[in-house]
């Protein structure tokens, strides 16, 4: 059973499904039919185990600039090298940036740049699990299921948010 809600955030309304054993995925208002693959969508807020709650909450956190890291249950469904690809998307520290070859070498083998982008392309969490925070090999930004405007708005948000966390550092 998959539970859902709705949540309006700076860069849109996004889907929140969870299932029994964790959160399965954050959509966004423009997403693609079939991107994220999700039968049996019950589409009720009745969500036993408090996930959704506890997604929205640190989402707001994010998005305030209270929270750098997630600590929710996952339940992402996907191959077993998308699988690998999303737990390495989940290694890249807040506020910085790696290349697809990059991600792709710290898997094991930089020749599956394309593979790794196409898995990446099929991430159930977006900004739980950071898929923004890959860049091309010349630093451009490319491919991102909200569209290059929102990946950038994100990145732009995540430095703001490192560098007065710093600051702040800095001054104590």
């Amino acid at each position: 059973m998959l539970y859902e809600t709705t949540m309006s955030t700076p860069v849109g309304v996004l889907t929140l499904v969870a299932s029994d054993a964790g959160l399965r995925a954050v959509l966004w208002h423009t997403e693609k039919p079939n991107r994220v693959p999700l039968p049996d969508r019950a589409g009720g807020e009745v969500d036993p185990n408090g996930v959704l709650a506890m997604t929205r909450a640190q989402l707001d956190e994010y998005f305030a600039g209270t929270r750098t890291e997630f600590d929710l249950a996952l339940d992402p469904q996907g191959t077993d090298f998308q699988q690998a690809a999303w737990m390495a998307l989940r290694s890249i520290p807040f506020a910085e940036t790696v290349s697809y070859g990059e991600q792709a070498r710290r898997m094991g083998d930089s020749r599956k740049a394309r593979a790794v982008g196409a898995a990446n392309g099929r991430n159930p969490l977006s900004i739980v699990v950071p898929c923004h925070r890959v860049v091309g090999a010349d630093g451009s930004l490319t491919g991102f299921a909200a569209g290059i405007d929102t990946k950038s708005w994100l990145l732009s948000h995540e430095r703001l948010v490192a560098a007065a966390t710093a600051s702040v550092s800095r001054s104590n």
